[in-house]
């Protein structure tokens, strides 16, 4: 695949312009990155992939997955580039490829909410294993820097008085709820890198992430946003499975990946930084975006009732900290990347 026939050409090109005097520290570097054939690791090796080309920085990375095969199946035009390449292994237990590397991404969780549900144990134990094996390999092949992709549900859940989440907000999962396994998972994972960081003389890096809307999101998943587009798409109607009262707020994928980088290379070492918008909507609210915005009479079904005198759910950070120290912000508005992600949706299906 070209740059001039690439769909993502334009958010590509965006990603490279806001990162740009980052990527020399890549020049000629080995990256290995686990969950790469995921949502957040498909914009990653996509920006990746690009930046690589077009600034000419003979940099490889390596992608640590489960199943290459059908990773070649959904994005063959990166499973065939001669940069990128595939380690195949579990991330718990995985065999150490051989040579160095000098950053290392870990993206690798099982986001799944039939998973928290259903298996507890198995989420937990495949986050927490899964980061203390990244960390040794990190230690063991040489990286400077180590990415962890975290999450807001290390927060737990957000009082409804507070607007926003700020890093320094104190309060933890549940832990006497087995569906505290995945938030709880997370905040063993980022202290482990608090731990172990600096004992291994590594910087690591803490992306707490929020929610997302963007090409390679699922659509048949917990994700309501992406839901919502397929509905649309399908003709409708848009179906709010609760009341449509709770607060979420959705940054574009392009500037995911933008935010990502930057704290890899700029980030505080074992500081968190909250990745996401600011700007809180109602899952009501973001149902009728949809529907507005591709531009159909599509019908909004909301299954229940909201209970009076009960406050809203609320999970929406605070990002004036990644703002004030990284400079990075919401630069695509979330009509925007409800469109994008359609415009994906329907050229994926069309192939």
């Amino acid at each position: 695949m070209t740059p001039t026939d690439h769909p993502l050409s334009a958010d590509l090109d965006r990603v490279l312009q806001r990162t740009r005097p980052l990527w020399e520290e890549l020049r000629g570097q080995r990256l290995f990155v686990t969950g790469g054939t995921g949502f957040f690791g498909c914009w990653l090796l996509e920006s990746f992939a690009w930046a690589n080309h077009r600034l000419g920085l003979g940099a490889e990375m390596l992608v640590l997955t489960r199943n290459p095969d059908a990773f070649r199946k959904k994005a063959p035009h990166l499973a065939s580039r001669p940069d990128i390449r595939f380690h195949t292994g579990d991330v718990r237990n995985f065999d150490f490829p051989a040579g160095s590397f000098s950053h290392v991404i870990h993206a690798a969780t099982e986001a799944s909410d039939k998973l928290n549900r259903q298996d507890p144990g198995m989420m937990l134990d495949t986050i927490v294993a899964g980061t203390r094996r990244a960390l040794e390999f990190a230690a063991r092949c040489g990286a400077g820097k180590f990415l962890l992709t975290s999450s807001g549900a290390v927060y737990g859940a957000q009082p409804p008085g507070l607007t926003h989440l700020a890093e320094d907000y104190p309060g933890a999962p549940d832990v006497s709820s087995p569906q505290a396994a995945y938030g709880e998972g997370k905040r063993l994972s980022e202290l482990l890198c608090s731990i172990q960081g600096p004992r291994l003389g590594l910087e690591t890096k803490i992306a707490r992430c929020f929610a997302f809307v963007g090409p390679y999101l699922p659509m048949d998943a917990h994700f309501a946003i992406g839901n919502f587009i397929r509905d649309a798409l399908a003709g409708g109607p848009i179906v709010v499975q609760g009341d449509g009262t709770p607060f979420r707020s959705y940054l574009y994928a392009g500037d995911l990946a933008v935010w990502l980088w930057t704290i890899l290379l700029r980030g505080a070492a074992n500081r968190p930084y909250n990745v996401g918008s600011s700007q809180a909507v109602t899952i009501a609210e973001t149902a009728a975006a949809v529907a507005r915005t591709l531009g159909q009479k599509t019908p909004v079904t909301i299954a229940q009732k909201p209970i009076p005198g009960q406050p809203a759910k609320r999970y929406v950070p605070d990002v004036s900290r990644a703002a004030a120290e990284l400079q990075l912000d919401q630069w695509t508005s979330l009509d925007d990347a409800i469109r994008a992600t359609a415009l994906w949706r329907r050229s994926a299906a069309s192939v």
